[in-house]
């Protein structure tokens, strides 16, 4: 991601934002220091404030505001990632230990709530009381995804569930990034231009997921970072099985037992269904679905100034769709 193109017309203020991230434990307990640091130093490819940073340079959002969104952006980001891994059991991400493999369920739980309350100032700062507003309302669109995925299970067996499902995921978080980064820059909910950067942030956070789907089949566990066919073994049914499933595997029966059984636990079955599902054309089918979201990212770029940062956002979006493919 540092050698991305599009990362070099922001990569010193995203210097900026890292060193913001890193004092926000500072006078707090010592192992909520070890904490966020730990999680920092996991990486990650900090595409969200660099999506942030493009659209409100673009837009001419005030620097240091804009640093602060882009760092409230990936505190929100992380707290969401310390829960979810606690709530999916996961062991290990971006190939570090995750923070609930080294801590109880209570102390992770803790440093989640501390994150999202330090993402919670960091938006404050930013003065802005719309910026605030559409940090909760996103929060609230993620947890009821979590909610709803946790109680409903993960078998999602419509489009319309899937695209929901994959909108309080990940898009969200997209849409967030540049709406604020929009309000930051004068733009207000009603203006063309921002809604325009809203659709941006949209659509590339549907073809992100669903990128990120695909590569559950197509890639191997060192790209993605978790078994390939993971899940199907969590019971989650994303679009490439929802396709197969809609066109030729209703009979399925390892299909079936993953809507019924909410996941499969024989590895011989689920690399068997991974082929298939591979073979039946669902892969292919579903970049195409997530090209057309980039398609409406790009129409929606065209409607805002012409620039770097706009060449940048361009880049970004097909780097979205084209990343290990």
């Amino acid at each position: 991601m540092s050698t991305a193109p599009f990362v070099t017309l922001v990569q010193d203020t995203l210097q900026e934002v890292e060193a913001l991230l890193a004092r926000q434990a500072d006078g707090y307990h010592p192992d909520l220091q070890a904490a966020l640091h730990h999680l920092l130093a996991a990486g990650g490819k900090r595409i969200r404030p660099t999506v942030a940073l493009l659209m409100g340079r673009l837009l001419g959002a005030p620097h240091r505001r804009l640093v602060i969104l882009a760092a409230a952006l990936e505190m929100l980001h992380t707290a969401t990632l310390v829960h979810d891994d606690l709530i999916d059991g996961a062991l290990l991400r971006r190939g570090m230990p995750t923070l609930n493999a080294q801590w109880s369920p209570a102390a992770t739980v803790l440093t989640g709530d501390f994150l999202f309350a330090r993402a919670a100032l960091l938006a404050t700062n930013t003065e802005s009381l719309h910026v605030m507003r559409l940090f909760t309302q996103a929060l609230a669109v993620i947890v009821d995804g979590e909610i709803r995925q946790l109680f409903e299970g993960g078998a999602y067996t419509t489009a319309a569930q899937y695209e929901h499902r994959i909108y309080a995921k990940t898009a969200s978080m997209f849409e967030l990034a540049t709406a604020a980064a929009a309000t930051l820059a004068g733009a207000a909910p009603d203006f063309p231009t921002y809604e325009q950067a809203r659709r941006y942030g949209y659509h590339i956070g549907m073809a992100f997921q669903i990128v990120d789907d695909i590569l559950d089949y197509q890639g191997d566990s060192r790209q993605v970072g978790k078994p390939v066919g993971n899940d199907l073994r969590n019971g989650l049914v994303t679009l490439p099985a929802l396709i197969y499933m809609q066109h030729q595997g209703q009979q399925d029966p390892d299909l079936q037992a993953v809507l019924q059984n909410g996941g499969l636990f024989d590895a011989q079955r689920v690399e068997r269904l991974v082929t298939r599902i591979r073979e039946s054309g669902a892969l292919q089918a579903a970049a195409q679905a997530a090209r057309q979201h980039i398609d409406a990212a790009l129409q929606a770029l065209q409607a805002l100034p012409p620039g770097p940062e706009r060449d940048a956002l361009a880049a970004l979006a097909h780097y979205v769709v084209d990343r290990d493919f």
